[in-house]
């Protein structure tokens, strides 16, 4: 995912894909824990998707309030 892709959504396509992440992200971890996950650089790139959605985020809420 790319932050371009990101920054043409609403805030709330935004917000609902952070929540989407999230529990991804927690399901990677869990998976991790039992030792179930082959890939554990999926963790990383999950964490990465979050930090641009919350920056598109931001920024979204910084061009409304101006």
């Amino acid at each position: 995912m790319k932050y371009s892709d990101l920054k043409d959504k609403s805030l709330e396509d935004l917000e609902a894909l952070l929540k989407e992440k999230k529990t991804e992200l927690f399901g990677l971890r869990m998976k991790k824990q039992l030792s179930q996950l082959q890939n554990v650089s999926e963790i990383r790139m999950v964490r990465k998707d979050i930090a641009r959605i919350n920056t598109a985020i931001n920024a979204v809420k910084k061009a409304s309030s101006n």
